[in-house]
């Protein structure tokens, strides 16, 4: 049995609506998962899965018309989704932080860097001498690959992997247990992308803390994640150890994800997936991803599939996988 401290996050049956006119709309319809002591998991999935939508809710972030309608979200042994919102602002930052997609977006343009970091470590009780704290951020910058002058510098003059690192920098500044990535990549090229990553990776090394990788680059997430989650349409249809989703991919999406990938070892035609992401609004009844797979059968169309797990870890949701339960009269007979 698993104690608290292996098991820093778990989620419980996560369920996230957003309110609108024509009704609720089920971004994150059922989710479960456990995050280990310093594991790397990463979520994959098309835009509107429900991937950043998660990210909120394990920070308790979200705003009208979001709104967490079930489940549980445990930090640390204490379920999130029970406390009072000064007791959640707490837990931010020392005991779970978020690296966001737009680092500009989310760093003030009119404080230094150094006065950003300070901000926030004054907020939770860190009380240091102006000396003390100077040491510490320099350290923490040159944690991150930059240099301790970048604390005296206003966010816009630096780049978009400098800013980046300055918000890696922020979420590694208390030791939290447990970090988020919510496509950190996304606006950076190429180049640009591998070094964020790594620099996370090595951050997350550092400190020990657990972590989920948001994002589409199923590239980064190979290099970066030891376990992989995959969304579609507001549920996890697929998680497993990262090695044995891509050569043993078991559901029909992460199949078709897979072979939508370019391959180095030689030539093969590209085939994508058919057809569009159901309305969250009024999601198709059984499986979600039914009309759109090629493998569908009736109990597809009627029944929604539960997420086996396997000996070795594997999880899918599918029917393909599991025996259709009998009735009364097969019972008796």
């Amino acid at each position: 049995m698993t104690t608290t401290n292996d098991v820093p996050l778990r989620v419980e049956n996560l369920e996230v609506h957003y309110h609108t006119r024509k009704g609720p709309v089920k971004a994150v319809d059922g989710v479960s998962f456990e995050l280990q002591k310093g594991e790397r998991l990463g979520l994959v999935g098309e835009s509107g899965s429900g991937k950043s939508t998660i990210a909120l809710s394990l920070m308790v972030a979200h705003k009208e018309p979001a709104k967490i309608e079930g489940g549980k979200i445990f930090l640390n042994g204490t379920d999130m989704l029970s406390l009072s919102d000064t007791e959640v602002r707490r837990k931010r930052l020392s005991e779970i932080a978020m690296v966001p997609q737009g680092a500009l977006n989310s760093l003030n343009p009119v404080m230094r860097v150094r006065d950003q970091i300070i901000d926030g470590l004054k907020a939770h009780g860190v009380r240091k001498s102006k000396e003390e704290f100077v040491e510490f951020i320099a350290d923490l910058l040159n944690r991150v690959g930059l240099a301790s002058d970048v604390a005296e510098m206003y966010p816009h003059e630096l780049s978009g992997g400098m800013k980046q690192r300055v918000t890696i920098a922020l979420s590694i500044s208390m030791n939290p247990s447990v970090i988020i990535a919510d496509e950190p990549t996304s606006a950076l090229d190429v180049v640009v992308q591998r070094q964020i990553v790594q620099t996370l990776l090595e951050a997350q090394k550092q400190i020990g803390a657990a972590t989920i990788l948001i994002g589409h680059d199923m590239g980064l997430m190979a290099q970066f994640a030891t376990r992989m989650g995959i969304m579609y349409a507001g549920r996890l249809v697929e998680i497993g150890p990262t090695r044995e989703i891509f050569n043993n991919p078991k559901h029909p999406y992460t199949q078709l994800l897979i072979s939508s990938l370019p391959n180095t070892q030689g030539k093969r035609r590209l085939s994508g997936i058919p057809g569009i992401t159901p309305s969250l609004l009024n999601p198709p009844p059984g499986c979600v991803f039914h009309t759109r797979c090629p493998q569908a059968t009736e109990r597809c169309k009627v029944e929604i599939p539960n997420l086996i797990t396997e000996e070795n870890g594997h999880s899918q949701a599918c029917h393909l996988y599991t025996e259709p339960a009998k009735s009364e009269e097969e019972v008796t007979a």
